[in-house]
């Protein structure tokens, strides 16, 4: 199945900052919603973030303030900026589109944030 293509996940300090990048195949690219999950070991997957096609931004309360989802879609690529990261958010992060009933997901990023 066609998958997304996470990538810029990695290991960083309390307060430090990451951004994460998802492309999207062509074959499946559309304006339709994305989003970010996280998931951490031992916990449920989580919403964190949703985009729509024209821009228009949610975001979990857990992130609000920190985290900013955008998108390219010249580049067809959706982007999470974390900032000032904390040790709980150590997750692993995945995209998500839904497009004509079908779930389409990457195979995560491991974010880890050191104390």
């Amino acid at each position: 199945q066609v998958q997304l293509v996470e990538s810029g996940g990695g290991l960083v300090q309390t307060g430090g900052s990451l951004r994460l990048s998802c492309a999207v195949p062509v074959s499946i690219f559309s304006f339709n919603p994305m989003a970010w999950y996280r998931q951490a070991p031992g916990k449920q997957r989580d919403l964190v973030a949703r985009i729509s096609g024209l821009g228009s931004t949610n975001y979990a309360d857990f992130v609000k303030g920190r985290f900013t989802i955008s998108r390219d879609n010249a580049k067809k690529t959706v982007y999470l900026q974390m900032n000032s990261l904390k040790p709980e958010d150590t997750a692993v992060y995945y995209c998500f589109l839904l497009r004509n009933g079908v779930q389409y997901w990457g195979q995560g990023t491991q974010v880890t944030v050191s104390s």
